[in-house]
């Protein structure tokens, strides 16, 4: 059975570096996975991405030989299951807040006795490379946990919440992470307080022995990240990546709206 090289570059303490994939684009999805990445992630909280998408998707990620992810809409157990019976090496599940939302995702992730998964499926063992008895008796050492911390309640509560075996990175999701610490008015947090707020996760992620995740925005902010000591780093996503390059075209030739596609 295929093993996992995210998984085991995170144990060894070192950086694995992916993007976002939300356009739900099966053929971005082979020319990305072709691209260099450690991992993709397919994003099924924020796009159109459905269940059939996402798994054609993550077959092909996984058929290029990069490790194929999925962020699932919610912390649910159906969720869970179906991008993993649908060929997941593993998952992000997003506002994972209190330690019983923590416990219910990892589960979910699991077969028993470890966990509550239930068992299915037939894509899943062919992301793997296995025999269906192959994947159901060797998937849970592999398959990739990643829960995200996105409320500021989750960092002060950080050590209850995340610190629990087979977690393999806690993920920041910075846009609602600072969401969640707006004053009464509406204020986002000022810049050294986020970032401090960043380096508290930082620490926790460090005391519980789990590697620290985070989305960054730029080549340079990826690379203070990784000297900071942050493993599982997203950069971007190919929706970023193509309008960026597309605006700089356009900038550079006079052309059109002078880059107004660098918004998103």
């Amino acid at each position: 059975m295929r093993r996992n090289p995210v998984k085991a570059k995170l144990r060894a303490g070192q950086p694995a570096i992916g993007t976002w994939m939300s356009l739900g684009s099966v053929t971005a999805a082979r020319f990305m996975a072709r691209s260099g990445f450690d991992w993709l992630t397919v994003d099924i909280e924020h796009s159109l991405v459905n269940i059939e998408t996402a798994t054609h998707m993550l077959g092909s990620i996984a058929d290029a030989g990069c490790v194929a992810l999925a962020r699932v809409p919610s912390n649910r157990h159906d969720h869970i299951k179906r991008v993993l019976d649908n060929g997941g090496h593993g998952v992000v599940v997003p506002m994972v807040n209190t330690p019983q939302e923590a416990a219910d995702a990892v589960a979910a992730c699991l077969y028993p006795p470890v966990g509550n998964r239930s068992v299915g499926g037939s894509v899943h063992a062919l992301n793997w490379n296995a025999t269906a008895a192959e994947y159901y008796s060797q998937v849970n050492d592999e398959v990739l946990i990643v829960l995200q911390c996105e409320h500021i309640d989750a960092v002060r509560n950080f050590d209850a919440v995340y610190g629990r075996p087979n977690v393999d990175a806690i993920f920041v999701g910075p846009n609602d992470l600072m969401a969640s610490m707006r004053d009464a008015a509406g204020k986002p947090p000022a810049a050294d307080v986020f970032e401090r707020t960043l380096q508290e996760i930082l620490a926790g992620c460090r005391r519980l022995g789990i590697a620290a995740g985070i989305h960054s925005f730029s080549v340079e902010d990826t690379q203070m990240r990784i000297a900071q000591g942050w493993q599982f780093i997203a950069i971007n996503s190919e929706l970023k990546m193509m309008v960026d390059g597309a605006a700089k075209i356009v900038g550079a030739l006079g052309l059109g709206a002078g880059g107004e596609l660098t918004k998103y």
